[in-house]
């Protein structure tokens, strides 16, 4: 069948919206028509040449929320006409990982995943015969695009779906990272890096655990107001302050925060965010996806100290099992998304939401076909 596409050719090059062909899905896999779909800083990492494993050409795109149009002989729990969100993290449910209960990392399609392929190893993308990358496992930017059943979590029909798309990245990856992996108490004192998307829902998901003192820190001081809206009841700017970061947040929390998140992707954040966490307890959780080749680099003794380091994956959520979850508690008003949503466009203009967002001046944009 032919879909409408956005299709990046080669790093640092505008995105190309033509019409491709998606071929059907395979026994395990489902055909999804693609609704909405939110655009990320990841899909901006592989846009710009910062990802390793960048695969061109290559359908974007993972923030995104559609329906099922057709599915495979040997898929069980979907049917044609669900509502879905795409996982880029997958959940089979099978493998050791899986099983474990310790993690929501489910390697049982990360190879061909990392790779641009299906499952089994091909494509369901082309354009006038030449094969085109998937990316993430999920490939958003197209109208139609095909996804395995395991990496489909299947969702209320009511919800919105310009709305629920940012649950399948930023919205989850903060909300979850602040819950499940920063594992915030009621009365916690929280630091938050970086205030888009997923930084703002790290600020929501540490309102929601009974934080009682959240610092947002931006070098974008446009970035107050969302913050203190969020949740937040401190804001930083470190060009304000000399970059006195650290110092700042130190003084401001009898020295230390109980939990540092950090969604920035710079290095030198996720320094600071480490050493202004409290000392024999603190924590801090990395959310942010750093450049190619870059590594972080700190003296052993800031977590001898008793400090920990630790990352986040989808904030800990297992996407099958939790995610509609998260879709009921948008629903229910528990949490928000539609105030990160600050421009809606066709996907023509795509590339106006990346420029967007390079700019600052969104913090979220979303795309409809």
């Amino acid at each position: 069948m032919k879909s409408k596409a956005a299709i990046a050719f080669a790093a640092n090059q505008p995105l190309e919206v033509l019409e491709i062909d998606v071929a059907g899905p395979g026994p395990t896999e489902a055909l999804v028509e693609i609704m909405a779909t939110g655009v990320c800083h990841t899909d901006s990492v592989m846009l710009d040449g910062q990802n390793s494993k960048a695969r061109f050409p290559a359908v974007l795109g993972h923030e995104g929320a559609g329906i099922v149009r057709g599915i495979g002989a040997q898929v069980r729990d979907l049917e044609i006409g669900d509502h879905v969100i795409p996982l880029y993290g997958s959940e089979c449910r099978t493998c050791h990982n899986c099983t474990s209960g310790k993690t929501n990392l489910c390697w049982a399609i990360r190879k061909t995943r990392e790779k641009g392929l299906m499952p089994d190893g091909s494509t369901r993308f082309s354009l006038c015969g030449e094969a085109i990358h998937h990316f993430m496992g999920t490939s958003t930017f197209s109208n139609f695009t095909v996804v395995p059943e395991i990496a489909l979590a299947k969702i209320r029909s009511d919800a919105p779906f310009d709305k629920i798309c940012l649950l399948g990245c930023g919205v989850t990856t903060g909300i979850g990272a602040a819950i499940n992996d920063g594992d915030i108490r009621p009365g916690d004192t929280v630091a938050v890096f970086g205030l888009g998307a997923v930084g703002l829902s790290a600020i929501q998901g540490a309102r929601l655990a009974g934080a009682t003192k959240i610092i947002g820190v931006d070098i974008n001081s446009g970035k107050r107001a969302s913050a203190i809206a969020m949740g937040a009841t401190h804001f930083i700017n470190p060009t304000e302050i000399a970059g006195k970061t650290v110092e700042c947040i130190l003084d401001m929390t009898s020295g230390g925060v109980d939990v540092a998140l950090e969604a920035t992707g710079d290095i030198d954040v996720m320094r600071q965010s480490l050493e202004c966490c409290h000392v024999g307890w603190g924590t801090c959780v990395l959310m942010g996806v750093e450049g190619i080749d870059q590594l972080l680099s700190l003296p052993p003794v800031l977590v001898r100290y008793g400090r920990t380091l630790k990352g986040s994956y989808f904030g800990g959520v297992r996407g099958r099992s939790e995610l509609p979850k998260y879709v009921d508690w948008y629903m229910e008003g528990k949490i928000v998304i539609d105030p990160l949503i600050t421009h809606v466009m066709p996907v023509e203009e795509i590339n106006t939401a990346f420029d967007l967002m390079q700019s600052g001046e969104s913090v979220r944009s979303v795309i409809t076909f």
